[in-house]
């Protein structure tokens, strides 16, 4: 398998209810997750792009948090109608998606 340009991983921590800090996995994660594989699919950038379901990348007040490797880049409170538009500017196109990076703050 060739090295990918960039690697994507996507909060799937699912934390029982009422558990201090919630999860991702409250937050409609696995809709994320399942929409950045469509994209992914729909867009054949199988060499160019590695999407991976992982567990908490914190801070989970933030969440649906997306992390992408290799610029370190955290994009948070992520939906579903947000990942087309991280996959055309970012992933494919090299530029950061400001309104959804996440404050200097918490990463």
């Amino acid at each position: 398998m060739p090295k990918p340009a960039r690697h994507v991983f996507v909060c799937s921590q699912n934390r029982p209810a009422g558990h201090p800090r919630g999860s991702c996995g409250q937050k409609g994660c696995a809709e994320v997750v399942d929409e950045f594989m469509q994209q992914w699919q729909q867009r054949q950038c199988f060499t160019e792009v590695m999407v991976t379901p992982s567990g908490c990348i914190g801070p989970c007040s933030k969440g649906p948090n997306v992390l992408v490797y290799p610029e370190g880049i955290m994009y948070s409170n992520v939906s579903k109608a947000d990942v087309a538009e991280i996959f055309d500017e970012h992933l494919l196109g090299g530029k950061v998606v400001e309104r959804l990076k996440a404050p200097a703050d918490i990463w």
